[in-house]
């Protein structure tokens, strides 16, 4: 049995001073993904590609691992995040695991503003086979927002103190 669950977070962060700069800092775009994301956990892998392991998770008694390739563009203004690949790491057979991600940060004229989708299919896992799958998926749900509520906190705060030291550079 499939299991799929979405989650989505909107973003509109006032930036006080150098709002004319937020576009070149987009273009730092190694230095922002590092920003946004733990970058303990950010691995470079080529210009404009990382791969990410995301914050271990507790479901259910298993300890879960999801790690994620990502794409990075800059243009227009805008950070374009996108998975193109990811895995999961500790559940064992699991094989058929999409950790789907787009998100776009965009320079306005007040500050940066952006909308990040993420999104996770799977075939329930045999150790589950007990649990309903509406309660999985809504268990599956609150995790995915609460990973989204923690990057929009961590944006919120390192991503806006990163661009002031980067004004001062």
């Amino acid at each position: 049995m499939t299991l799929a669950f979405r989650a989505s977070q909107q973003l509109n962060l006032p930036v006080g001073r150098n709002i004319e700069r937020l576009p070149d800092y987009l273009l730092a775009q190694e230095r922002v993904v590092g920003a946004m994301l733990d970058a303990k956990k950010l691995t470079p892998i080529s210009p404009g590609r990382y791969r990410y392991a995301v914050t271990s998770l507790n479901v259910f008694q298993l300890q879960l691992n999801p790690v994620v390739s990502i794409a990075v563009e800059v243009a227009d203004g805008k950070l374009k995040m996108s998975a193109t690949d990811s895995e999961l790491e500790g559940l064992g057979l699991v094989d058929d695991f999409v950790l789907s991600l787009d998100a776009t940060l965009e320079a306005t004229q007040k500050g940066l503003e952006g909308e990040a989708l993420l999104g996770v299919t799977v075939t329930q896992p045999p150790l589950l086979r007990l649990i309903p799958k509406q309660v999985l998926e809504s268990t599956g749900q609150s995790i995915l927002n609460g990973i989204l509520l923690a990057i929009k906190a961590r944006v919120g705060k390192q991503l806006v103190e990163d661009f002031y030291l980067w004004c001062e550079e």
